[in-house]
């Protein structure tokens, strides 16, 4: 099951567990869909990998398995 982390790597923006906005790599690496495509070209700063539409997780079952509420911001040069 995917983390579905709260926020965007790169600039800390909130990211809804089922919203569209949100940008992964294969390592979760998470970002929104601006930085994604603005400041980091489509790809990972972490492992180089292609970021992807995150899929959402369905409303109904949010209660039962909700987003990760814990928050990973890094310093990567394109972000600055």
């Amino acid at each position: 099951m995917l983390q579905m982390r709260p926020n965007c790597e790169c600039c800390d923006r909130d990211l809804a567990p089922n919203g569209g906005e949100a940008r992964i790599c294969s390592f979760e690496c998470t970002f929104c869909a601006d930085c994604a495509e603005t400041r980091l070209e489509g790809r990972c700063p972490n492992c180089g990998g292609e970021l992807v539409v995150r899929p959402s997780r369905a409303v109904t079952l949010l209660a039962k398995f909700p987003g990760s509420a814990e928050r990973v911001k890094k310093e990567h040069g394109a972000c600055v």
